[in-house]
Formats: structure tokens, sequence, C-alpha cells
């Protein structure tokens, strides 16, 4: 059999003209790395295989599963540490994502690069997996600093901020209003939480308990309402999914079977065929 040496990239943007967040799907049957640094936190998830990594002076193994966090400017090698290979999921995160929801806002310090956290690791998975498939700005920007953040404060030294935000409904109220009014280009989760003067951890900690979803679902799910009145009108799908702010049909269908379980095209010859 032939060696499994594959890497992609991703870039995906947090939110409206927002920073770039780089995110690495690999799969390793022999790749050893160079010894390297990187100037974000790696935070990585084992997916397959097994990984040893040379780090702080000794050796560390990641299995599937397990979460592996590496400190900027931590230099550090990885190769597979069995004959099977390794495969990962990782993405790069300038330090200032994980210091939002900690007090004194300095960079968290993870004693241990290895974490054993299910939930936590499946949620960085699914994130993952999303936003490469489809890096959408506001979904990005609702889905990974939220992760990072919960990383930094189950996980690190640092002391996490209280969790109560005063005037949550008003909040999350706001946001949703103006991300209907901007529906084909909507604002950066930053900007609107320092127009309410908040960081964007209070906004998403204010918004997601209130509405029971973070912004991207809601405006995601709200779009899908909007293209299902389109759809009745004998629109056809993609003309919908323009008009209603989606990247492509893809992503309205994706969101749509969610939403609905029926693809556009399916729910659209459906309401056509019942009115006829």
């Amino acid at each position: 059999m032939g060696r499994r040496e594959q890497a992609s990239w991703t870039r995906a943007r947090l939110g409206r003209a927002g920073p770039p967040l780089d995110l690495l799907t690999a799969h390793f049957d022999q790749h050893v790395y160079a010894p390297h640094a990187h100037d974000e936190f790696t935070v990585g998830v084992t997916v397959g295989g097994s990984e040893v990594i040379a780090y702080r002076g000794g050796h560390i193994h990641s299995y599937p599963g397990s979460i592996v966090v590496l400190d900027p400017g931590e230099m550090h090698t990885g190769g597979p540490a069995a004959c099977d290979g390794y495969a990962y999921q990782a993405l790069y995160a300038d330090p200032s994502l994980l210091t939002d929801g900690i007090l004194g806002g300095g960079l968290p310090h993870f004693r241990d690069p290895v974490l054993h956290d299910p939930e936590l690791a499946a949620a960085l998975r699914a994130a993952h997996s999303d936003i490469s498939a489809c890096p959408d700005p506001l979904e990005a920007e609702s889905r990974l600093p939220w992760l990072l953040t919960a990383l930094a404060r189950r996980h690190s030294t640092a002391r996490a901020t209280g969790d109560v935000v005063p005037g949550a409904a008003g909040i999350a109220r706001t946001v949703r209003d103006r991300l209907a009014d901007e529906l084909l280009d909507p604002p950066s989760l930053a900007a609107l939480a320092t127009d309410l003067g908040l960081s964007r951890y209070q906004l998403l900690r204010a918004f997601r308990p209130t509405v029971g979803v973070p912004p991207y679902a809601w405006l995601a799910q709200h779009r899908v309402a909007r293209a299902r009145g389109l759809l009745e009108a004998g629109l056809r799908p993609a003309e919908a999914a323009a008009l209603v702010g989606f990247a492509d049909q893809a992503h309205l269908t994706r969101w749509f079977r969610r939403v609905l379980g029926v693809t556009p095209a399916v729910y659209r010859n459906s309401v056509q065929d019942g009115a006829g």
C-alpha cells in the first residue's frame, strides 16, 4: 500500500473583514516535522493513529480524542508513534482569542499539553470540519473563539471571569435585529460587541443562553425562513441562496436540511406540486 502523506489548509475569517485563522487537516503515515515554532497557539485534536511530539525537553503522545495545545513560540516536532501513522485536525489561534473570558487578560498557560476532554474535543472537531467545508465568517467567529475560550477556562492556569452578563435579553435582541437587518453582509461579532461596550465573549455569553443558539445558527435559520418564501414563489435554490446571504446553493442546502429535513429543491417541488 502507498503512503498517505496528505495535508490541506483552509483559511477562515473571524467575522466580516476580520482576522484570519488557519485550519489544517492532516493524515501522515511517516512524515516527521522539522523542529519549528508558531506565533499562535496550536490547538489540535488527534482523530486517528498516534503521534509523538518532542516538546519542552521531553516527548508527549497523543491518541484519538486527545486535544493537544502547544504554546506560542515553543519549539516542537511531531511524527508517527506507531506504524499506522497519525491523523489530526488543528487550528492556529492568535493568543488574543484565548484571553477573552479570563481575568487580567494575560496569556493562559497550559501545564499539560495533552488534554482529555471528550466533549470539547468533539465540539472542536465538528467546528473544524464544518468551517473547513464552508468558511463562513460569522460561523467561524461564533464557534471558534467560544471554544478557545472554553479551552482556556477549563484547562489553563488562568482564572475565569464571571458568566453573568447584565441585560442579556436586551443584548440578544439588539444583536438579532442587526443580523436580520444586514442579512446579506452581517457585521462581525467583534464590531457588535464594541458598539455594545462588551467583549465578544460577553456578547456570545448573553446571546446563546437567551436565544438558545449562537448568532450564526440564528441567522442561518432566519435565512432559511426567508429562502422558503422565495422557493414558494418559484425561485430556484441557487437564486434563493444568493438573495438571502448564503455563500452558495450548497450552503443553503446544508442549513435547509438541518432546519426542515429536506433539500431546497425537494421543498420547492413539493410546494409547487401542492399548488397545482
